[in-house]
């Protein structure tokens, strides 16, 4: 492996028609066609390659591709071991180059850009070390985990020596975790049964097949209509009764004070969470929302679209959330979320991530286990996003049995595309798309 080099990048615009039948559509994405950018990095082995990838909604996807390709120079050519023995000064190089930072930084698409390198870089130290990714994350010593994080704007809330307290800690007893991961699996909830734009008849139907597969997480877009949400929380409720959990997700539709009140409204259907309930970037508004909904036993959620591991330390300073959920692409890749969650695990807030998109599943799974085993230790308030589209379109499709991932046995970060797929999808050229631009 001494000589491996990253010899090349393949970038590719892959999307799919979701917009069809309303899926992913919630009080602000009304047609979203889930889509990623995608890139390859191919070495002088031909079958040793990363694939990583960002999820996008459709229309913008050729933005972070753009972007993809300005950051290309920074990693065509490098040493695969160079970049292992200090991924966190690779990670710094791509947020950080002199003339492009200034276009983020580290957020927006930008930050996609970053992410979607990043994930492709741990896909192929993964394979190369043969192991599924959270087993390589798993088996990393604590001092050369923390060396991945860039602990820069973050040292005031989290240190490194911080960061190696919490992996120690948990070292001794994390095969018996390992193991229980391998035998059940981590829990999950669903939030194929609540996109805004079915039918009642779809949901019912879609409540009922959950609860035969096990799910007792159920997941509802709302804040489009009050009284839409009420009829359509009441019929969910109907169906899965008031000993199932029950969460709300506005996807950033609401003003502060408007969320507030419009959570009172709905605060009879017993909901566990509101995701999203206003702008991502406002840390005050979303403390203020959570100290607001806290006598009525409703907890804030969010993360999905924080931009980077700044904000993530502003929530936890200001109590502006009681889950954390991170996202695999929103953040600068694997680097990031590790920095993530070890600052929840100091803040004791459970990390409940986001997986509602292509691909995002098939990563998550790799973090919720890791963060289990070798961080928090615990599954208390802790459950994982299941949406069920598009796995088939992966080499390694994510496995969900009795709503719980099983641990991938496969090496890598399960990001890989079939070939097949991509020559359908790829926008605009492949066979579905020449059809319909």
């Amino acid at each position: 492996m001494n000589e491996l080099m990253i010899q090349k990048l393949t970038l590719k615009d892959i999307r799919f028609p979701t917009s069809l039948e309303k899926h992913g559509s919630d009080a602000m994405h009304s047609d979203p066609d889930y889509s990623c950018a995608y890139v390859i990095l191919h070495t002088q082995n031909e079958n040793l390659s990363g694939h990583g990838l960002c999820f996008t909604i459709g229309k913008g996807t050729e933005v972070v591709v753009k972007a993809i390709e300005t950051l290309e120079h920074l990693v065509k050519g490098q040493k695969v071991d160079g970049i292992f023995n200090d991924m966190s000064a690779f990670w710094r190089t791509l947020t950080s180059h002199s003339q492009i930072r200034w276009i983020g930084p580290e957020k927006g698409v930008l930050h996609l850009a970053v992410g979607t390198i990043v994930n492709a870089v741990w896909d192929l130290w993964a394979k190369i070390e043969k192991k599924p990714l959270w087993k390589l994350l798993v088996d990393m010593e604590p001092e050369t985990l923390v060396l991945t994080i860039d602990f820069r704007y973050i040292s005031d809330e989290l240190t490194k020596d911080e960061a190696l307290e919490i992996l120690r800690s948990k070292r001794t007893t994390a095969t018996k975790r390992e193991k229980e991961m391998i035998e059940n699996g981590y829990p999950t909830y669903t939030t194929s049964i609540g996109w805004i734009g079915y039918e009642q008849s779809k949901t019912r139907q879609l409540c009922r097949e959950a609860l035969a597969n096990g799910f007792n997480h159920f997941k509802v877009k709302v804040g489009d209509c009050l009284e839409d949400d009420k009829e359509r929380l009441k019929l969910i409720r109907e169906e899965i009764g008031y000993e199932k959990f029950l969460m709300v997700d506005a996807n950033q539709k609401w003003d502060v004070n408007q969320a507030i009140e419009w959570m009172k409204e709905l605060a009879s259907f017993k909901p566990l969470w509101i995701e999203e309930p206003t702008s991502p970037d406002d840390v005050v508004g979303h403390s203020t929302i959570a100290k607001a909904l806290n006598p009525l036993g409703i907890k804030v959620a969010t993360g999905e679209h924080c931009q980077n591991r700044i904000l993530f330390k502003q929530l936890f300073q200001l109590n502006g959330f009681q889950f954390c959920q991170i996202d695999a692409c929103r953040l600068g890749g694997v680097n990031e979320v590790i920095a993530v969650v070890l600052m929840a695990a100091k803040n004791n807030v459970p990390v409940c991530p986001h997986a509602g998109g292509v691909g995002l599943c098939e990563y998550v799974q790799h973090l919720c286990m890791w963060d289990y085993i070798s961080v928090s230790g615990s599954l208390e308030n802790r459950v994982t996003e299941y949406v069920d589209h598009l796995h088939e379109h992966f080499e390694f499709p994510v496995v969900c049995k009795n709503s719980r991932y099983m641990p991938p046995q496969s090496p890598g970060y399960c990001g890989q595309m079939k070939k097949e797929s991509m020559e359908i999808y790829e926008f605009p050229d492949g066979k579905y798309w020449q059809n319909k631009v």
